[in-house]
């Protein structure tokens, strides 16, 4: 297969009128290598690995590259026979492979200091609504950076994409308790580095 062309943020929506083809039986006619399944794969996922792997390493330009990257991997391991259960976790985890590869080259990752205090009442909004509030926007990128890459793919991967706690753990390949161990404290984190950001009055009119 060359590789592919299309840049996963520029996809254009699926075409209307015939219904798709259900997913697993085009991973089954990408395993064989058919014409236009994969791409039909790649239609389908692409924009939201693409979005993932932005989050991750920060830039369009280096979430274009990785998108590529990451489906170029996927299509030569199902072509190999790689086992398959979920493609959509199995696709982010090829895709987070690549984005830590990404990041060790560039040396740019910066965690943010853990220790947080798990007992401390929550003054600040869920992570879920900033996500949603533009005048948040930097502060949440800024906070969201500042977390250690596997903690930020994990929240990410939750609250952006909405995977089930195990679908994340078959995606970055851990035990479900640490899925759930990460997301509690990259939450915790997030609430204490955005605090600072949020006005006081506002605080006091959202209780």
């Amino acid at each position: 297969m060359s590789t592919l062309s299309l840049v996963a943020r520029d996809l254009p929506p699926p075409p209307s009128g015939a219904p798709a083809a259900p997913e697993a039986a085009l991973v089954e006619r990408a395993r064989r290598d058919e014409p236009g399944a994969f791409r039909e794969l790649f239609h389908l996922h692409a924009p939201r690995v693409w979005r993932f792997l932005r989050d991750l390493l920060g830039t369009a330009a280096a979430a274009d590259e990785a998108t590529q990257e990451a489906f170029v991997r996927a299509h030569a391991a199902l072509t190999a026979g790689a086992p398959v259960e979920r493609l959509a976790p199995w696709l982010f985890g090829i895709a987070r492979n690549v984005a830590r590869e990404h990041r060790r080259a560039d040396q740019r990752t910066v965690p943010m200091a853990d220790p947080v205090d798990d007992d401390a009442p929550s003054v600040a909004p869920d992570p879920e609504s900033l996500l949603s509030g533009r005048q948040a926007d930097d502060a949440l990128a800024r906070a969201l950076d500042a977390l250690a890459d596997d903690r930020r793919a994990a929240l990410l991967l939750r609250i952006d994409h909405d995977l089930a706690y195990d679908d994340i753990a078959a995606a970055l390949a851990w035990p479900l308790a640490r899925v759930k161990n990460e997301i509690h404290r990259a939450r915790l984190q997030l609430r204490a580095a955005l605090t600072q950001h949020l006005d006081p009055a506002e605080h006091r009119h959202g209780r």
